[in-house]
């Protein structure tokens, strides 16, 4: 590794934990659920999924409002509306969001809308944008980029640690390679190193490494087993009419059920899912 001062483990016992709100923090027993839709589209579609949403142990809400896509003529997000939306949900339902961020330009809005900001896959090594949410004051997922060799995404964090923001989790989201049956290829192998080398809190993203939604809940499961400190994952209303990336989202159901399963996978690995409703002073199991 090189010279990754901030983000290095220090000893064994080393593990930093985040107090993203009130009622969700990561790194400590108790694993971090995010869920939500890929895109904001709607305030109906977000109170669907709050609603839903709200009698799991889902504590933290996703949901992108500016959307890179490979196309550029595809659904690119509803941009500053759809941070009015996040902003109504949070009051509605008093649960933490986190979206992505692209440019530097779009920080200040965010962090006036949201708890968390998501540097995506495509933006892993911005440096600009990562000195610029070094000082941004909130915490960040950072994602692994689709062909990042663990060091490469270990100093990217450095970046971010190094411009005053300690509160970095990283988040494996699936790295490329020559098989196209699924999406991404899922590291576990990097969750455990990981999880070895830095003191920072680690979560999966089933969702894009899957990129089949049949796929998600067995390596959600596979992610906490390995040693995550929590899991992302994508769900909707009508996931088949998702505007965006539709094929790997979960139902709202389908979400619920896949929380429950991993109860005895967190268990078993001296780990525990938070019981009680989003939004409320949470009771572990």
């Amino acid at each position: 590794m090189l010279t990754a001062k901030l983000a290095a483990k220090t000893h064994p016992q080393h593990q930093t934990i985040l107090n993203i709100s009130k009622t969700a923090s990561i790194g400590g027993e108790e694993l971090l659920i995010i869920g939500g839709p890929c895109t904001v589209e709607s305030l109906n579609q977000m109170e669907q999924v709050a609603n839903h949403l709200a009698h799991t142990s889902v504590q933290v809400l996703r949901g992108g409002v500016y959307k890179p896509r490979t196309s550029p003529y595809a659904f690119q997000g509803l941009g500053d509306a759809g941070l009015n939306i996040l902003s109504t949900i949070n009051r509605h339902h008093n649960i933490p969001t986190v979206t992505e961020v692209m440019t530097i330009s779009q920080i200040e809005g965010i962090v006036e809308h949201a708890d968390m900001l998501q540097i995506g896959s495509r933006n892993m090594q911005n440096f600009d944008l990562l000195k610029a949410v070094g000082s941004a004051g909130k915490p960040v997922i950072l994602k692994r980029g689709l062909a990042a060799t663990i060091e490469e995404f270990v100093m990217a964090a450095e970046y971010i640690l190094a411009h005053g923001n300690s509160e970095v989790i990283l988040c494996e989201r699936g790295i490329r390679s020559f098989d196209n049956y699924t999406r991404n290829v899922l590291d576990l192998g990097a969750v455990v190193a990981l999880k070895q080398i830095t003191h920072l809190p680690v979560i999966v993203d089933p969702s894009h490494a899957a990129g089949k939604r049949e796929l998600v809940a067995a390596l959600a499961k596979a992610g906490v087993a390995a040693g995550a400190d929590g899991i992302m994952v994508e769900c909707h209303p009508e996931p088949e009419k998702s505007v965006s990336d539709a094929r790997q989202a979960l139902s709202l159901e389908d979400m619920a059920a896949l929380v429950e399963s991993l109860r005895p996978i967190a268990a078993a690995v001296g780990r525990r899912v938070p019981v009680a409703k989003m939004g409320q002073q949470l009771a572990v199991a």
